[in-house]
């Protein structure tokens, strides 16, 4: 079953750690978010394969936005 990874509160994409097909392992980072200053790291929530990636350097993601979904 594919775990989604989503957005928890309004944000720049800063940077994008990972790339669609790699291995991650829970716990590795998937994305960078920026908000107020802060680096927000969003990270795997499982062991998988990237299956999706939806979201780019310099995109604006609100609460709940799909950001990856590891499968």
């Amino acid at each position: 079953m594919a775990d989604e990874i989503r957005a928890e509160m309004v944000a720049n994409v800063w940077k994008v750690v990972v790339s669609t097909g790699d291995s991650v392992s829970e716990g590795d980072t998937l994305v960078i978010l920026e908000s107020m200053k802060m680096e927000i790291p969003v990270v795997a929530e499982s062991d998988g394969v990237v299956e999706r990636l939806a979201v780019n350097e310099g995109d604006v993601v609100s609460d709940g936005d799909l950001i990856a979904v590891i499968g």
